[in-house]
């Protein structure tokens, strides 16, 4: 009798514990979250503050880990590995994949989004359709955050686009590309993380970047201007595995949108403190932060609608709809 009750209080205790450790696994889950922003720059800091959100609002149940500065993956691959499930979570600069899908490079447009009003509203009518095409891809959206507003970085002065020609041009995305072919300079493929080293060694001499990028790369080391032309705020978005996020318990999956609707509200906040105290920066450094001339203004403009009126060919009737619920 004794041996048949020690039998079944072992046998319990086997399904309490396997039933425990199942439920442990289930109960806490482990994401890596690549980027390939320094540690330092506002975007990545957000992040963090995220990952830290999650944590706590999850009871510990969900721990992600940020990678940042390219560390896991480089920019270009950061999307291509979410999709995959090799990390489970990334930020990616939407502009970079315009050649995939046309949308992602709406807020690269020059003059089209120009203040940081212009670019929520774009947001508010580009997020639903990029929503549809991300569950398409196996991926969700978790929130997006612009950088500042875009000028021109350039190691001698600037009056116009003329003045661009045949200058060695840094090129991130398709639509930094096509201006490079516009005003005549040529344009040379330059990751984020590798910017200071590009313009030391002299492989770039100009680009159209916030003035974050250029405070992260100390850029007053080797460039003297930058021109306030306001040409666009493109985005950074999260993105998430759809697998990974559905694999979460309920409550789990709450904390994770609660803590992303937090961090598009304080990114989009750290992103305009962060354009003051970056040209802040730019200046100490001895960097010369000017207006952009009235005819590079101008011509800038022009390089903008022919960009919209390609833009616009490519992307079809989903990009026409866009820009005129954006324009309403």
């Amino acid at each position: 009798m004794k041996r048949r009750a020690f039998q079944l209080s072992m046998a319990a205790a086997a399904i309490a514990f396997t039933t425990m450790t199942a439920t442990s696994a289930f109960a806490q889950a482990k994401w890596d979250l690549a980027t390939a922003y320094p540690a330092t720059n506002f975007h990545t800091v957000n992040i963090n503050q995220f990952a830290a959100d999650v944590d706590k609002a999850s009871g510990g149940k969900l721990k992600i880990t940020v990678h940042a500065n390219a560390s896991l993956f480089k920019a270009p691959e950061i999307k291509r590995a979410v999709q995959g499930g090799q990390a489970q979570a990334g930020e990616i600069l939407l502009v970079n994949y315009q050649n995939e899908w046309q949308i992602f490079g709406a807020d690269g447009l020059p003059f089209v989004a120009d203040s940081y009003d212009e670019a929520a509203k774009l947001w508010k009518v580009q997020r639903p359709v990029l929503e549809k095409k991300l569950a398409e891809q196996g991926m969700m959206v978790l929130y997006a955050v612009p950088w500042p507003p875009q000028g021109v970085y350039s190691k001698k002065p600037l009056n116009s686009a003329a003045d661009l020609k045949g200058i060695k041009w840094r090129a991130y995305s398709p639509a930094t590309s096509r201006i490079a072919e516009l005003v005549g300079a040529q344009p040379v493929t330059v990751q984020a993380a590798e910017v200071s080293q590009a313009f030391a060694t002299g492989v770039t001499e100009s680009m159209m970047s916030s003035g974050s990028t250029g405070a992260d790369a100390k850029l007053y080391e080797h460039v003297k201007y930058w021109y306030d032309t306001q040409a666009w705020l493109p985005k950074n978005a999260l993105l998430v595995n759809k697998k990974a996020f559905d694999a979460l318990d309920k409550p789990t999956q709450d904390a994770v949108m609660k803590a992303a609707a937090e961090a598009e509200t304080r990114g989009w906040a750290e992103s305009k403190k962060a354009n003051g105290e970056s040209l802040d920066k730019l200046k100490a450094g001895g960097m010369q932060i000017l207006p952009a001339p009235a005819q590079l203004k101008a011509d800038m403009k022009k390089v903008g609608d022919t960009m919209l009126k390609e833009w616009l060919e490519k992307a079809g009737p989903e990009g026409q709809a866009l820009v005129d619920a954006f324009r309403k």
